[in-house]
């Protein structure tokens, strides 16, 4: 995570990962879901708004960026299962139907 974002400019020198987690906590992307576009447009629409900045960080990527940011997609997947996890235990708990065996009915 050693590149940054405005080389050029020593005052306004940023991490690349920093760079991007500030810009993309700061993008509107419910606007986006709420206008009915799926997460990949939504992306795009990002990558599209920096594309010099991201192609600037691109240009001077290692290997040790790359493996930076393997290990970020690996942390996201898991993320993604563990919600996947919860809305399904949500869901099944929902669908679930207790009894109570001891109020029985006479007679």
């Amino acid at each position: 995570m050693k590149k940054k974002i405005n080389e050029k400019k020593n005052k306004n020198d940023e991490l690349w990962f920093n760079w991007l987690t500030r810009n993309f906590d700061s993008y509107e992307a419910f606007t986006d879901f709420d206008a009915g576009k799926n997460p990949e447009v939504v992306a795009n629409n990002f990558l599209s708004q920096h594309s010099i900045a991201i192609s600037e960080v691109i240009e001077k990527f290692d290997d040790e960026d790359k493996y930076t940011l393997e290990q970020f997609q690996k942390l996201i997947e898991c993320e993604w299962h563990v919600f996947r996890i919860l809305r399904n235990q949500i869901e099944s708990r929902k669908k679930i139907t207790l009894v109570d065996f001891k109020k029985r009915k006479k007679l």
